[in-house]
């Protein structure tokens, strides 16, 4: 496949990375920052174009009527959305804009984009505020993501002392529990991913990715030693799009306090906002977070547009005892840092872009993919097509990579764990757990 990337920074490269990963792409990134791209090149093969993706002339320097698909991810939602206007008519066959609007994204408005050229479009704050609503409604979990409305789920779940499985392999664990409704498909332990076999260890620090079924989600937090938290009082730190949406979403059902250090759109929040208290102050100022109550909150959630004042805003809260922190980092290299100080939950708005994005790239029909936060795999819903090659023995038969697993099935609206007597058929979606160099010969099963 032939894509081309607009780009004006870490997000584009960071999708190119993980775009060439899943698959043999001709990429071109096209960036206006010269000096940025002649780093890119010295240690990738990406081919780069510097200039502006606005201009037909860069464009078509980049073969624009040969693309199959063009993304535009700057930070300028307007230049993405001319960009994918002008690629479109200049040949592109798919064109995926990033929008920070959310009145853009609604089905009316969408079809208006589409008509103009632009095929899809991803929001990565709307998406970041809706993931930080999920994890405040399963908080024994670090990181989830559902799959077909919840039919199966993934659930990432830090494993402490308190965890009945520590030092259990996983044949002792189905031993001892025969009819689990999960599936352990992934092992992050000492900044390496492990694909579990059955004589695999859990041990204490281990961060575990589990397949679930709804029926399955109270045993395995049982398991893995956690409790759901009762989120009745949540601050936010930050008045951004993020903050916003997320107030929005939190002040219906419980007591939300927002902080925001600029005073001007302190007042602008407020007019939107029914329930949420807005506060104007520094959130980096610990008598203010101690006169607005720290110690009584629930959940602590820091998304402003620094990633070192998140960091250091959710260990401040974590210190002062708040239960669940979730604070917003940007940099994809600060995230297995954070992990390591203990906080377990981020957000990335460049992971996010990723996932929404990178199913497009893929050479079977993928329903849903996610970028992981902290660990380089991804998990996906392939929809099977007639007689691919996952169709033609049980699972146990099938020639898996060994750095993949298949973590469950969904067959007529159902949800089923994945064993090796398990026969895949035509229109099931399979929820695969994939380490990057093993995503194309994943693919090719569903080919």
């Amino acid at each position: 496949m032939k894509i081309i990337i607009a780009g004006d920074g870490e997000v584009g490269f960071h999708l190119a990375k993980i775009v060439s990963e899943s698959g043999h792409h001709d990429i071109t990134i096209v960036d206006p920052h010269e000096e940025l791209l002649k780093m890119v090149e010295s240690y990738t093969d990406l081919m780069t174009i510097a200039g502006e993706s606005t201009s037909i002339s860069v464009l078509e320097r980049a073969n624009i009527k040969k693309a199959d698909l063009l993304i535009s991810v700057l930070h300028d939602e307007s230049i993405n959305i001319i960009t994918c206007i002008l690629g479109k008519k200049l040949g592109a066959k798919r064109c995926i804009s990033r929008v920070n609007n959310t009145e853009y994204l609604t089905e009316r408005n969408k079809e208006i984009f589409k008509s103009l050229g632009v095929d899809f479009m991803v929001g990565p704050e709307r998406i970041a505020s809706r993931e930080i609503v999920r994890l405040l409604r399963q908080t024994a979990a670090t990181e989830t993501f559902d799959f077909s409305d919840r039919k199966l789920s993934l659930f990432l779940i830090r494993l402490d002392e308190d965890a009945s499985v520590i030092n259990h392999s996983l044949d002792e664990i189905a031993h001892m529990h025969p009819h689990l409704d999960f599936r352990a498909v992934a092992i992050h332990r000492n900044s390496r991913t492990i694909i579990p076999r059955g004589a695999d260890r859990f041990l204490v620090g281990d961060m575990a990715y589990v397949i679930t079924r709804p029926e399955g989600i109270n045993q395995l937090i049982k398991l893995g030693g956690k409790e759901q938290i009762d989120i009745k009082n949540a601050m936010i730190i930050g008045g951004g799009r993020i903050g916003r949406k997320t107030a929005r979403a939190l002040e219906k059902t419980i007591n939300v306090k927002l902080i925001e250090i600029d005073k001007e759109r302190c007042k602008s929040i407020a007019d939107g906002l029914e329930r949420t208290l807005v506060i104007n102050g520094d959130a980096s100022d610990v008598k203010l977070l101690e006169e607005e109550g720290i110690r009584d909150i629930d959940a602590f959630i820091a998304v402003t547009n620094n990633t070192e004042t998140n960091i250091f805003a959710c260990l401040l809260a974590k210190k002062y005892g708040v239960k669940k922190i979730i604070p917003l980092v940007e940099n994809v290299d600060y995230i297995d840092i954070a992990q390591t100080i203990g906080i377990d939950t981020v957000i990335n708005k460049k992971l996010i872009t990723a996932s929404y994005i990178a199913r497009f790239t893929m050479g079977a029909e993928v329903s849903s993919l996610k970028c992981l936060n902290g660990v380089d795999a991804e998990v996906m819903e392939f929809i099977v097509k007639p007689g691919v090659p996952i169709t033609q023995a049980p699972i146990r038969n099938i020639k898996m990579p060994k750095d993949a697993i298949i973590g469950g099935v969904i067959r007529n609206h159902k949800g089923y764990i994945a064993i090796g007597d398990f026969q895949i058929e035509e229109k099931d979606k399979v929820v695969v757990f994939s380490l990057p160099k093993a995503i194309s010969k994943v693919e090719k099963l569903f080919k």
